[in-house]
């Protein structure tokens, strides 16, 4: 078979990804605080494009809002006005009072002068744990080495304060041997907060035991053996193979949970996010109306200067003007892009709530299933673009502050063949357990058979997937046993009590 060389001419279609479609793709899925920083960084590489808000006027002393600026010291937006006049206006001007009226901090004439305290002795800052514990190896009594030792122990804790590195890494670290770095250990275990450095959470327990004044009964055999009983409430068995009274184990469990499982979280430097809502919608009568949060954000538009140097005939450089245009045409493009966002996401948010009227009205109750499809067949556009619109975006309810992507929710069988949101069974699930005996807690398949009732019908399985969402414990974990007489698990049904066990209730109680 020869080889040879032909020409074939095909039609086909390609999606290519250009650059502007990139960026356009990029400021959808961005949140509001996202958008406000990509749209400064633009602002700032990009110099045909100007914010609106950032142009406010400017007054000399001596002027007030709504006068005109005199003649001789307003320079106009061509050239600067250098005559006479106008140079010796400016001079005649007090700048060492004006740069004292105007620079911070601003006092009144009539205090008394005194000698105000410095900036950096007003701002505070969180000390870290890091910094308090540096501070702590500074004043003990350590040689260098043990100072460096002591360092890299410090530097090697988690936020909670345990360490995470092993003895022998350590040594290696600080070239020093395993027993010496064992030993400042011990002394940085000392240092405030109890039980910071420990390895494991029996150590940090034990650091915190072994400082008390008052030695409780039991308490170091629990931690250093049995936490586990501690962790499933086992008490008859804790009792039992200390052959203990239940007192005594009351008594030194009591103890034991108000000790500090994570020491490091009260030096904590992590500052809260406070969320700020993409979307607001208001009810004005029997209607809500939806309003995009745009307070803040800049409002783009193309400088005047630039548009003005490519329109004028004016001979300019090749290469200047060309530049010009390509950045007028990445701003007119950038300023599409948003105007198409902010579109996009009231027809997305307008979608979501005329299905989800019902939340609007009657809360969690009201919400129905609702899955991507159903709403980008209602928008006419496609599912990838539906969850980027929802993606790290907030909406201010009459309900409260919810991400989009919230109302989005599988169904559920429900009564009369209806669906049920999943997040209402959430919150029946946790209405269960808010209310039940915490002496006799519902396992799964006692909720299962609840949410029969109310003709919701899901697997145990299911049951036991959304406890753990929630954050639930499981039954064994949550049970606070009444024990009656001869030490079982049967509950008491009348108020006659023995004087012990009135005494065991009320441990359970404060338990």
């Amino acid at each position: 078979m020869a080889l040879e060389i032909k020409q074939q001419l095909r039609l086909s279609q390609q999606l290519i990804m250009t650059p502007q479609l990139q960026q356009a793709i990029k400021l959808l899925q961005l949140c509001r605080l996202e958008l406000l920083e990509t749209l400064t960084q633009e602002i700032e590489a990009n110099p045909v494009l100007e914010d609106l808000n950032a142009e406010e006027p400017e007054y000399l002393p001596g002027e007030k809002e709504g006068q005109e600026a005199s003649p001789e010291v307003e320079a106009p937006t061509g050239e600067v006005d250098l005559s006479e006049g106008a140079l010796g206006a400016l001079q005649d001007l007090d700048w060492d009072n004006y740069l004292n009226e105007y620079s911070a901090p601003h006092h009144d004439e009539g205090t008394e002068d005194r000698e105000l305290p410095s900036y950096e002795n007003i701002l505070t800052r969180k000390v870290s744990l890091p910094e308090h514990l540096i501070w702590q190896l500074s004043l003990a009594v350590f040689s260098p080495a043990e100072q460096k030792i002591g360092t890299e122990i410090i530097g090697n804790l988690d936020r909670n304060g345990y360490l995470t590195a092993s003895i022998e890494e350590i040594a290696a670290a600080t070239q020093e041997t395993p027993e010496a770095v064992e030993k400042v250990l011990q002394a940085v275990q000392e240092f405030d907060p109890l039980g910071v450095a420990a390895r494991d959470l029996k150590e940090c327990l034990l650091i915190q035991i072994r400082h008390l004044g008052d030695r409780v009964p039991w308490v170091e055999e629990i931690i250093q053996n049995h936490i586990h009983l501690l962790e499933t409430k086992n008490y008859p068995a804790l009792a039992r193979i200390l052959q203990a009274p239940l007192e005594e184990i009351f008594q030194a469990v009591r103890i034991i949970l108000q000790l500090d499982p994570k020491p490091g979280r009260a030096y904590s430097t992590e500052e809260p996010q406070y969320i700020s809502p993409d979307i607001f919608i208001y009810k004005v009568g029997d209607e809500y109306i939806i309003v995009l949060n745009d307070d803040g954000l800049p409002r783009l538009r193309i400088n005047a200067f630039y548009r003005k140097a490519l329109s004028d005939k004016e001979p300019m450089p090749e290469g200047a003007r060309e530049y010009i245009r390509e950045k007028l045409r990445s701003a007119l493009w950038l300023i599409k892009s948003i105007q198409q966002r902010q579109r996009t996401i009231y027809r997305v948010t307008e979608s979501i709530f005329k299905i989800q009227r019902g939340f609007l009205d009657h809360g969690l109750s009201g919400l129905k299933p609702l899955i991507l499809r159903d709403v980008a067949e209602d928008v006419e556009m496609h599912e990838s673009t539906v969850s980027r619109v929802t993606t790290n975006k907030y909406v201010h309810t009459p309900q409260g502050i919810f991400e989009l992507k919230f109302f989005f929710n599988g169904s559920l069988p429900g009564p009369d063949g209806e669906g049920v949101a999943s997040e209402i069974v959430k919150e029946k699930i946790r209405h269960f357990v808010t209310r039940e005996d915490h002496r006799r807690p519902l396992s799964d398949q006692e909720i299962t058979e609840m949410l029969r009732r109310e003709k919701i019908h899901i697997a145990r399985r299911t049951v036991a997937k959304y406890r753990e969402i929630l954050g639930i414990l499981p039954s064994s974990k949550r049970k606070h046993p009444d024990f009656g007489p001869g030490g079982t698990n049967e509950k008491s049904n009348g108020p006659d009590h023995s004087p012990e066990e009135e005494s065991i209730i009320q441990l359970e109680e404060e338990l």
